[in-house]
């Protein structure tokens, strides 16, 4: 076959233009079951990330065990005292409250099936990360230390959810 000069130029046209333009890498998207690391303090954590009404309700319901080092996080729409209990949680955990600027305000224990609230004593939470008890103490995660809030808005988007959404500072 051959090809004519107009035929090769515009090919070869396309394929310079395809070099030079910029790629831009989307990272796949990740689902309610998906878990990510991220860094609390100087600690690694592995984390299912719970962002709708449903997905927050349900959290660590029904479950036997965590492997180590994984949990839950829970991102809330707006600051607010936070409330969990442990409705059909059968394992020990312990839960962190962190605010708007991914400081973590205290951490409580909560106990298996126990439906007594356990709220947040600080009314500007918007994230809740639950662990196997002892977690935050045996990673020295203490109150004041800060959840990478870069990470947590990058897997947000991969979930396809609006970070502005999320009442989540944007200076850390």
């Amino acid at each position: 076959m051959k090809l004519t000069f107009s035929t090769t130029f515009a090919i070869a046209c396309a394929l310079i233009l395809s070099a030079c333009s910029p790629r831009t890498e989307r990272a796949a998207p990740i689902s309610a079951d998906t878990y990510f690391e991220i860094q609390i303090g100087e600690a690694t954590a592995h984390l299912q990330l719970a962002l709708t009404d449903p997905e927050r309700s349900k959290g660590l319901m029904n479950r036997t065990e965590l492997e180590q080092d994984h949990g839950m996080l829970f991102l809330f729409p707006s600051r607010a005292q936070r409330s969990f209990w442990m409705r059909n949680t059968l394992i020990p955990l312990d839960i962190g409250f962190f605010d708007t600027d991914g400081k973590l305000t205290e951490t409580r224990s909560l106990y298996p099936h126990d439906e007594t609230p356990v709220k947040s004593y600080s009314n500007e939470i918007v994230i809740a990360v639950e662990m196997d008890r002892g977690w935050f103490a045996k990673n020295k995660v203490r109150p004041g230390m800060y959840i990478n809030l870069e990470t947590l808005r990058e897997k947000v988007k991969q979930r396809g959810h609006n970070i502005h959404s999320f009442d989540l500072n944007e200076t850390n």
